[in-house]
């Protein structure tokens, strides 16, 4: 039977593919649309096969806050050209807000959603079929706190999510904060939060550097302190000079707007070279 232009513009519709995987599947089921739907399905899950051991080191980097709940999702691929193209940002998108409306704790969570009704790994080997190339979730991350908020980098290559220990932060400030947090890359909140053993090897670059200057031995503890005392405050996100106002720190802009504000989490996640 001859395929009509309606039905190959209803399939691509569904689908997202290209006119001709349309017309050819159409062709080749007489015109049943949901198995034509499952040639092109089968289509990109051929292709992810011969794909798997590409590289997909692109992607799109998104993130969002809602409520109590903030998450950031990154959809890799193997070309930035198909970072930006609208249907892949979309299918981040809509990865993104499934996982905000479920509240998924982890990866796992995420790639078990459904979309409309379609597993969220369907979704993304259809996506797959249209264009060819490598794709997978490569970072989720999420928190739960009284206040989040999202920051995304123009370009959807760095997003940071952070929250605050008090609901009604003013959003400008928290919006800094994230700012913040993508601009300057911290490692911690504070430096409790910094893993013993990175505290541990920065003592032991500064003492070792503090000998190669020829300090005393027995001043390399008190010099190696100060030293890690300086490392605290390029790395802790509380004791980082504001970018803004360099001339205070995070904790102190906090405290400028509220004496009880600080920030108990964040997340940070890109796909830059840094």
């Amino acid at each position: 039977m001859a395929v009509t232009m309606a039905e190959i513009s209803k399939l691509r519709k569904l689908t997202g593919a290209g006119m001709m995987d349309c017309k050819n599947a159409l062709t080749e089921t007489n015109g049943d649309i949901e198995a034509a739907k499952e040639i092109i399905r089968k289509k990109g899950q051929a292709v992810a096969a011969k794909r798997e051991d590409r590289e997909a080191s692109e992607g799109c980097v998104l993130a969002a806050a809602k409520g109590d709940f903030a998450a950031i999702v990154a959809l890799k691929c193997e070309t930035d050209f198909v970072a930006k193209n609208e249907s892949f940002v979309e299918l981040t998108r809509n990865i993104l807000n499934a996982a905000l409306d479920a509240k998924a704790a982890n990866m796992d969570a995420v790639k078990a959603l459904e979309i409309n009704g379609t597993p969220v790994a369907n979704l993304i080997v259809d996506e797959i079929g249209k264009t060819g190339e490598k794709m997978e979730l490569g970072y989720y991350e999420a928190i739960t706190a009284p206040y989040t908020t999202a920051y995304v980098h123009p370009g959807n290559k760095l997003a940071t999510i952070v929250g605050l220990n008090l609901p009604d932060t003013d959003y400008q400030v928290a919006h800094d904060v994230a700012m913040q947090a993508a601009a300057m890359s911290p490692l911690a909140v504070s430096r409790e939060d910094v893993p013993a053993d990175v505290v541990a090897k920065e003592l032991e670059i500064a003492k070792e550097k503090a000998r190669q200057e020829g300090k005393k031995e027995e001043m390399l503890d008190k010099i190696a302190q100060g030293r890690l005392n300086k490392f605290y405050q390029e790395v802790c996100l509380l004791e980082q000079a504001f970018v803004k106002e360099p001339k205070e720190n995070i904790q102190q802009y906090l405290h400028s707007h509220n004496k009880d504000l600080t920030v108990v989490a964040f997340k940070r996640v890109t796909l830059n070279e840094e």
